[in-house]
């Protein structure tokens, strides 16, 4: 658990003296510096801006407590069945494809990073160490409270594996993830619907192969993509990914807020039951506002 990603730190510079460039706009453009995710560009000598890498890995976000309530075998099995399935999807380009240099470039690797403390963490990491998986990573992180934002706007997925034991509330996890936009998988469990709705903002699945297909479905071309099997989806100026997640996403970002929600479905069913907290909760304020 530390600054590094995987065998990557996220703060390498390019092993080359001389840095590579690229024409744009008819201004010459530098990359200076490298990490696992972003690069500095140098235009012209002069000006700098940092860009998410066209190149980098899909990155898939977990948080968990580790704890038996939140089964994360599930989430080990799915990875383990995906990495197969993209190991016969190589298979299958080499075959076809004239240059199996070219196929094998194509190939995605996806970065899973979960966090989280909790009793069995350490049992999982044993666990995750005896895999052998060729295009999955799979690392643990702790964060501070003002990093785990910034992850989560790196991540191009999140999944979540919380189930609710009194089948009423919510995982905090996934308003965390959608609040930095970024669409979940969630295993599914009663009133789950009031937050993802399945094909809309995420996934929901009930196995690790439905979890496995999903993940595949949304980072990866499928045979008949257009993109050869196992490809990775395109990245748009910003670093995101095409296709569905582009579509979840959108939708994300047009689902009600809390405080809305608050004032649609709880805010007059509460002051029916204690109308002498009206000035203290200050919640009609709220509603002018909104």
């Amino acid at each position: 658990d530390s600054g590094n990603v995987g065998n990557h730190s996220t703060s390498t510079s390019t092993q080359d003296s001389d840095y590579s460039t690229r024409s744009n706009n008819n201004l010459e453009e530098e990359i200076q510096e490298k990490t696992l995710l972003t690069e500095i560009i140098v235009k012209d000598g002069v000006s700098k801006r940092i860009i998410s890498r066209k190149d980098r890995p899909v990155v898939i976000i977990s948080s968990t407590s580790w704890t038996p309530d939140e089964d994360f075998s599930i989430l080990l099995d799915a990875l383990v069945q995906l990495n197969t399935q993209m190991e016969n999807n190589q298979k299958e380009t080499e075959v076809s494809s004239t240059s199996s240099m070219s196929s094998r470039q194509q190939q995605p690797h996806i970065l899973v990073i979960v966090t989280g403390k909790g009793p069995q963490k350490e049992m999982y990491k044993a666990k995750i160490e005896k895999l052998q998986l060729k295009h999955i990573t799979i690392i643990t992180m702790w964060l501070d409270a003002a990093d785990y934002p910034i992850l989560l706007g790196c991540a191009d997925l999140g999944v979540s594996l919380h189930t609710s034991t009194s089948g009423l509330d919510l995982p905090m996890k996934i308003y965390d993830m959608f609040g930095c936009e970024v669409p979940v998988c969630a295993v599914n469990f009663p009133c789950l619907d009031e937050l993802v709705q399945h094909g809309s903002n995420g996934y929901v699945f009930e196995s690790s192969a439905q979890l496995s297909h999903q993940i595949n479905d949304l980072v990866n071309f499928s045979s008949g993509g257009g993109g050869g099997y196992g490809t990775r989806r395109k990245r748009d100026e910003d670093g995101l990914l095409d296709g569905k997640l582009q579509l979840f996403r959108e939708n994300i970002k047009g689902m009600t807020r809390w405080r809305e929600n608050w004032i649609e479905n709880a805010y007059d069913l509460i002051l029916d039951v204690c109308p002498e907290r009206e000035e203290e909760c200050n919640y009609e304020n709220m509603k002018k506002e909104s």
